[in-house]
């Protein structure tokens, strides 16, 4: 696991800052030529450009970064509100690496709350304990506490994101991207753009996630999520402060993200849903997206001009920068309100937008934010609205690399609903069981069991099932606790795994862990006549996948990585409703993990 790797102290990591919590100057004034960034605010136009001179091919070394948890009050999109954030800045700074490389990330949390970093789409072969997820892969690093991951990234590559994985936490601020770079990628498609930059987009609430989690766990609320205030487009929007009157709203710094970008150029971007709930279109009017990756996978060129991005999916897209008709466009994100079960008075415009400029050479006098610059151009006319919250039809990509899908060895369904239980409040289930986070981490639990037993002999009923039992475990195996669905894979297998959506929403299903192959989706009945005669050629390989309301997904994976891995919706309201099970891969080498005293540590003290 990276045993003499060349240690590199990262020079982009951004220092801790003292953030403001007072107004921006000029308060009172609505004109904004220029815009002074407030100390919380990472300007993106530089920390999300990535540089095309980065060394892919350099040998394998230690990068270093440090990450500060604090609040703040900020006003992203003008309105102020607290945001929990990394090194005293929203959004979070860039994380870079080279495949191979090992990553040591400090992470010290100032914050008042518990956290964790889930580093999103990283397979964590070897290091499942940091893998960063609260109370099953770890536990909480608790405030004034702080916790190092370390791993390597021997065999993955491409756009990734990292966040924390403790509650809602992660909506308030604490979010950022994740790029691994490579030879082999360079080598496929480096030539096909000249400069690389990195969108996150996403949805946005006013408030503290915690305040809303409580309305929508209440007794009598069926399910119906928090809708969104806004959205943001690389961490800041245009919102009209008159929807709110009596908050303290900033409408001079109400502004817009602008993409200074050079003209006859071709750009790669890097877009990242790091969102809590809407599924979002990303477009660029009058530029045709040309995609070339989802999710850390090369796909062949296929031209589109809207691209539906689910919560925490990933997608690059290359755009040429020759339109002659204007020098200014419209960059949309456009939340998905047919997703949506309620109205928000706030939300009069779900199409949120930022500005695409061209300038002679990439550098200019226009600000990298304003609320006055505009364009003149029109969406995309020959795209139907998306109305049934549809994911990117994946039999319409191929990967470059070409992987043949293995024939499924094992093969479970598990059926996601919501049902009304105990005092009127609406739970999310797989199968019968609501998840709900354990007393202590559920990998803390599996290796303590499992770790003495083996290198002895088998100390209790519990260790003995987790060794031998194929499929879902019992409910109470662990500590007791009934509101933990397993799956246990003992040994090397190729998974199915059939999801039956038969809730009327769409959800994002993310496995941490792996990859795994898209088989087939579709709405209503699954076609068991068909299992075994899906295109097993060379399918979509991704970590994150939306099933439609009433739909299906086949996934298959090969369960070849040790672990406890999470199989859940990545909608932040239905994670936390208990829409959550997991996958147990082969516990005899859990058994021979190796984690820090400091991983064991935090759940001694909790």
């Amino acid at each position: 696991m990276g045993i003499g790797l060349r240690r590199y102290q990262n020079s982009a990591t951004p220092s801790s800052s003292s953030p403001s919590s007072s107004g921006p100057p000029g308060l009172g004034s609505n004109s904004t030529s220029t815009f002074n960034l407030p100390d919380w605010k990472l300007d993106t136009s530089t920390a999300y450009r990535i540089s095309k001179s980065w060394n892919s091919s350099e040998p394998a070394t230690t990068r270093v970064y440090n990450l500060t948890i604090s609040e703040v009050t900020g006003w992203p999109d003008g309105y102020n509100r607290t945001l929990t954030v990394i090194n005293g800045q929203f959004p979070g700074p860039l994380v870079e690496a080279n495949m191979g490389d090992r990553l040591i990330v400090n992470v010290q949390n100032n914050g008042v709350n518990m956290t964790t970093i889930h580093f999103h789409g990283l397979y964590q072969n070897g290091t499942n304990f940091m893998d960063g997820t609260y109370q099953i892969s770890q536990c909480g690093i608790p405030p004034g506490g702080s916790f190092t991951y370390n791993f390597t990234v021997p065999d993955q590559y491409g756009t990734y994101w990292y966040h924390s994985h403790y509650s809602t936490q992660y909506m308030d601020g604490v979010v950022g991207p994740f790029i691994i770079h490579s030879q082999e990628e360079d080598d496929l498609i480096g030539a096909m753009y000249d400069y690389d930059q990195v969108v996150l987009i996403s949805d946005w609430y006013h408030g503290l996630s915690e305040g809303y989690l409580s309305d929508y766990l209440a007794s009598g609320n069926e399910n119906t999520e928090p809708v969104p205030d806004n959205g943001l487009i690389n961490g800041a929007a245009f919102f009209n402060c008159a929807l709110t009157p009596g908050a303290t709203c900033y409408q001079q710094d109400a502004n817009r993200t602008i993409f200074n970008f050079e003209g006859d150029k071709t750009y790669r971007l890097r877009v990242i849903n790091t969102g809590a709930f809407a599924e979002i279109n990303f477009s660029v009017d009058e530029h045709p997206l040309t995609l070339v990756e989802g999710d850390g996978v090369l796909i062949q060129p296929t031209t589109l001009h809207k691209l539906a991005v689910a919560v925490a999916q990933r997608y690059s897209v290359l755009i040429t920068t020759n339109i002659t008709s204007t020098d200014n466009f419209w960059v949309r994100a456009e939340l998905v309100e047919y997703c949506f079960h309620a109205t928000n008075p706030v939300l009069v415009d779900s199409g949120i937008t930022a500005v695409l400029t061209y300038t002679d050479n990439g550098n200019s006098d226009t600000p990298s934010y304003s609320n006055n610059m505009t364009a003149e151009t029109d969406s995309w006319g020959d795209v139907a609205a998306n109305v049934l919250c549809l994911d990117l039809n994946n039999t319409s990509i191929e990967p470059m690399v070409v992987t043949q899908a293995p024939d499924a060895t094992v093969f479970y369904r598990v059926d996601v609903s919501f049902q009304i239980g105990s005092y009127a409040i609406d739970l999310a289930y797989f199968n019968a069981t609501s998840w709900k986070p354990a007393s202590t981490s559920i990998l803390y639990q599996a290796y303590e069991m499992l770790a003495p037993g083996l290198s002895s002999a088998v100390v209790d009923n519990n260790s003995t099932e987790l060794l031998n039992t194929t499929g879902p475990l019992s409910l109470g195996v662990f500590g007791g606790n009934q509101d933990q669905y397993i799956i246990n894979v003992p040994d090397y297998e190729v998974v199915d795994i059939l999801i039956r959506n038969l809730d009327d929403g769409s959800h994002p299903f993310h496995l941490h862990g792996y990859k795994f192959w898209v088989i087939g989706t579709g709405s209503g009945a699954f076609p068991y006549n068909e299992y075994g005669k899906f295109n097993t050629t060379n399918p979509m390989r991704r970590d994150t996948i939306g099933i439609q309301g009433y739909g299906w997904a086949l996934l298959r994976f090969v369960a070849d990585n040790p672990g406890l891995w999470p199989l859940h919706c990545h909608i932040t309201w239905h994670l936390e409703a208990g829409l959550l099970m997991q996958f147990e891969v082969q516990p005899k080498m859990i058994a021979q993990f190796e984690p820090p005293a400091a991983w064991a540590q935090l759940c001694a003290t909790q």
